[in-house]
């Protein structure tokens, strides 16, 4: 009895303890969140909200950013806005072959796979199942039986097991579809996914490779997990295969490809659309959860460590992509994550750091300093924009600085603070091939910073590049800009520890953002002066966010690389943005971009709604 007492006493005080750190963690976030997207300025009403969802937040605990913070929620959220398409009548209806390998599956489980494919509204399709030599009876009994049956399903049955790669090649070639959809033997597709699929290829028969957002279904059999995807990201494709299901590609092209490769069993599917996506730029993403990826002991659907030779021929395929590509890089496993780093060869072009300042010599000389003793990238200049410097410890500063260092350089502009102009006048005296604009009350804290930003930025589809900046007490300050947050954009997990690795490896991997900010970004100068550079009309807010939508209009991929760090004393040098006047400029300047940038600014390509 005794021993259960201070069990019990244990327990709470371990309770009360997670309890205080959670209100702790919590309050530090709600008041970044409260900076970013209100500079302190919160309608009552709104205020009402945000307590309630403080309070909610900490009932169920810290979240990864995602709006479905436990399954339930997501059930609920599920079920209330399943996709039910209005079907009408298509003038482009492809046949559509579903290409299902089977082995030793469950009768339960093939046959829930299969009754969901039968199911499909959309009429013009087959299903083409090879089956890979099962030794379990009641696989093969299941599929006799099907087949038996249903006339559009067709089953070869192999010989000899050949591994995953091998029995899908067998069902492509048995496919008689201009398209082929690829299917796990125990997963579940949702009734209208091959309508919606057809519904896109009649907006654009040009397609070739089309994706949808998908969930897994846990052990009960209930819906969890939803991941909902961005548009093609050719970055974060490099780290993840985010792509994974629904997927629907044009039978010809795969074939072309020579379809699945058996070096790659396990990433298979990683390889191919490596390889499709080299081969064709027109990719489409439909944005609903239209499969279900079983969650079984054996599959990586439950456990990523089920399959570590997944892993390994993941990390093979992207090795082989490189070669292909005739790009030089090295794939590095993910310490924090199961998800790839690639470190590209950065060469050793010019960079031009760009750093604008007013006093603060102290926060200036440690930015400087961090620049020369914790990095090693040497091929560099720095440009000092000292805009109304009045203190005569600056000015000691930077002619210290000057005298030591040939590769320092101070420009002097007496006007009205511009952050655009100031960093457009600094790019005229640029001789860097590569621009770097950081923030004077930044730190350098990773010596290879600059290795990875500059190996990003030399790559042709690349536009800006960032990195994850935190706090000083580590907490993150930006890991990507998503629009409409905040207004018209804003910075994606602010506040989250610096343990925490996001949503899908959002916080410790590369990843493509529609922007990333301007306290520490690296473009091409060719790139930036394509563009026209930064809005002088945009003085304060929201002119790295107008960079980066211009970069996107020309073709590029913007990049936050959140596996590369640096610290961000922020707005040290300038203050913060919560005066009455400071206030209604930002409101002009949210106003100029809704003005310039329309219905673009309506929806984020590279961040879903569901998933703050």
């Amino acid at each position: 009895m005794e021993q259960e007492n201070e069990k019990k006493t244990s327990w709470f005080y371990r309770h009360v303890i997670s309890k205080f750190e959670k209100v702790i963690y919590l309050s530090k976030k709600a008041i970044y969140f409260a900076w970013y997207r209100h500079h302190f300025l919160i309608p009552p009403r709104v205020m009402i909200k945000y307590i309630r969802s403080f309070m909610v937040a900490l009932k169920r605990g810290n979240s990864t950013s995602n709006l479905f913070v436990n399954q339930e929620a997501y059930l609920k959220w599920f079920y209330e806005n399943r996709s039910k398409a209005e079907l009408q009548e298509l003038s482009y209806q492809p046949l559509f072959s579903f290409i299902v390998p089977t082995y030793n599956v469950s009768r339960k489980l093939l046959s829930e796979c299969l009754d969901s494919l039968l199911n499909q509204s959309y009429s013009n399709f087959e299903i083409c199942i090879a089956d890979d030599h099962s030794s379990n009876d009641e696989t093969i009994e299941t599929l006799k039986e099907y087949e038996k049956k249903y006339e559009r399903l067709r089953v070869t049955y192999r010989k000899k097991n050949g591994m995953i790669s091998e029995a899908s090649n067998t069902a492509i070639k048995m496919a008689r579809g201009e398209f082929i959809v690829l299917v796990d033997n125990d997963d579940v597709v949702e009734q209208d996914a091959l309508y919606y699929v057809a519904e896109a290829l009649n907006q654009n028969k040009k397609l070739d490779l089309i994706y949808s957002d998908e969930d897994k279904i846990d052990f009960k059999g209930k819906y969890m997990e939803p991941h909902f995807k961005p548009d093609y990201s050719p970055d974060t494709l490099m780290g993840v295969n985010y792509i994974c299901h629904l997927c629907c590609l044009r039978k010809s092209l795969v074939e072309s490809l020579g379809g699945f490769r058996r070096q790659y069993d396990g990433s298979q599917d990683y390889d191919l659309f490596l390889r499709v996506t080299e081969a064709t730029n027109q990719i489409h993403h439909i944005e609903k959860v239209l499969y279900h990826w079983r969650q079984t002991e054996t599959s990586t659907a439950g456990y990523l460590g089920n399959k570590s030779y997944a892993y390994q021929a993941g990390k093979r395929a992207l090795e082989d992509a490189l070669k292909r590509r005739g790009i030089k890089g090295e794939v590095l496993e993910n310490p924090k994550v199961s998800t790839y780093l690639i470190k590209y060869e950065s060469g050793n072009p010019l960079v031009s750091i760009i750093i604008p300042m007013k006093d603060q010599a102290k926060i200036s000389r440690r930015c400087f300093e961090s620049i020369y003793a914790k990095n090693t990238y040497s091929n560099f200049e720095i440009i000092v924009i000292d805009n109304g410097s009045r203190e005569q410890e600056t000015f000691d500063l930077l002619e210290e600085y000057k005298e030591k260092y040939s590769n320092f350089k101070v420009k002097r502009l007496d006007c009205e603070f511009n952050y655009s102009y100031l960093n457009n006048e600094a790019v005229k005296i640029a001789k860097g091939e590569y621009l770097l604009f950081l923030n004077n009350d930044t730190e350098f804290i990773e010596e290879d910073t600059m290795e990875y930003m500059v190996g990003y930025a030399r790559q042709e589809h690349v536009g800006c590049v960032g990195i994850k900046l935190l706090y000083p007490d580590k907490l993150v300050q930006h890991a990507g800009v998503v629009l409409g947050f905040g207004g018209v954009a804003g910075h994606i997990y602010v506040a989250n520890s610096y343990y925490d690795n996001g949503l899908f490896g959002r916080l410790a991997m590369p990843y493509n953002y529609t922007a990333v900010t301007a306290a520490c970004l690296m473009i091409k100068k060719s790139k930036f002066l394509g563009v026209k550079g930064f809005d002088e009309k945009l003085k304060v807010a929201l002119n790295d966010v107008d960079l980066n939508l211009k970069v996107l209009e020309k073709g590029y991929y913007n990049v936050c690389l959140s596996n590369v760090e640096m610290l961000h004393y922020e707005s040290k040098s300038r203050g913060y943005e919560a005066s009455k006047e400071k206030h209604e400029r930002f409101l002009k300047e949210q106003e100029y971009m809704k003005k310039k940038w329309g219905h673009t600014l309506d929806k984020d390509k590279y961040f879903s709604k569901y998933n703050f």
